[in-house]
């Protein structure tokens, strides 16, 4: 008998926590999971910890580590009374990406999920939190709730690139749309393949800035690439078994299209990719994911692929 998969949940009493959980046992159903529910509040180590800590700041520690497990153990009845095996632990090392990083690397988790909300116009310009650090770092597959109710028969939108610009390896399409399969077979859910590509627009103003100006056959580029995109498309749809009713191809910024085109079909769960970049690529480029995050209205599933 083979062991049963596993699920990390990442708890934060101030991110719909109850929400983060009823997705988890969701999953954990739907995937014959086990699931681990990890707290991660306030730190409490400087009041625990110290020779400087007076009794009085201990206690206050202790009582606050109490309530901490109390919560967690609370959250976990929704998990056992479907039958569910869960375990239970607060996170107290610090920073949380790094903490939470290392849990999954020690439990090899199936799915990692975390709540996510609206983050601020520093946190997306400095990259310090913990969802973009997940983002970048996290090996497993990783699930941000957002809050909102998922249906029993979900509808998943698999984003896919089958050209493989910006340097992405076709390996990650098939990735993602198999971890839709994932979810969506099981469920009995709908899946619809979509690809946004980049219009070649502007391309013909930016050539006459030249010393010599270049007539570019824009009408003819565009229509050239459109025709590729979509054979490239239908060919990766073919292959997976995703008929032309659920296959889509619109042209434009992914950032504004992914948004509109969740709102437009009412998905319940958006699958991306995202590339493990090192070195100066890592720094430089950024992700579809960290673009769309505060944009898409539904969960967000990130796959990956190493290179």
């Amino acid at each position: 008998m083979s062991e049963k998969g596993r699920i990390l949940a990442v708890i934060e009493p101030d991110n719909h926590p109850y929400g983060v959980v009823s997705r988890a046992v969701w999953l954990a159903k739907l995937t014959d999971c086990t699931l681990e529910l990890l707290l991660c509040d306030p730190d409490i180590g400087a009041l625990q910890h110290g020779f400087f800590v007076s009794n009085e700041a201990r206690d206050i520690g202790e009582k606050i580590r109490a309530v901490q497990k109390e919560m967690i153990d609370e959250l976990a009845t929704e998990a056992r009374d479907e039958g569910i095996e869960v375990t239970t632990d607060v996170l107290e090392e610090r920073p949380i990406a790094d903490a939470v990083l290392q849990r999954a690397m020690d439990m090899n988790p199936r799915y990692v999920l975390k709540g996510t909300e609206y983050h601020s116009v520093a946190e997306r310009s400095i990259f310090v939190d913990t969802d973009w650090q997940l983002i970048r770092t996290c090996p497993f597959p990783l699930w941000l709730v957002k809050p909102h109710e998922m249906r029993d028969n979900p509808v998943i939108m698999a984003a896919v690139d089958p050209v493989h610009s910006h340097d992405k390896p076709a390996a990650l399409d098939q990735i993602i749309i198999d971890s839709a399969k994932a979810i969506a077979d099981p469920s009995d859910g709908e899946i619809h393949l979509l690809h946004v590509y980049q219009r070649i627009a502007g391309v013909g103003r930016e050539a006459t800035k030249t010393f010599k100006p270049i007539k570019l056959p824009i009408d003819e580029l565009s229509k050239k690439i459109q025709t590729e995109h979509r054979e490239k498309l239908d060919a990766l749809a073919k292959a997976n078994d995703i008929d032309a009713e659920h296959t889509h191809q619109l042209p434009g910024s992914a950032r504004e299209l992914l948004p509109t085109f969740s709102r437009s079909y009412k998905t319940d769960l958006v699958v991306l990719g995202s590339l493990a970049r090192w070195g100066l690529k890592r720094m430089v480029l950024g992700s579809t994911a960290e673009k769309v995050l505060d944009h898409l209205p539904c969960d967000i599933l990130i796959v990956r692929v190493q290179y």
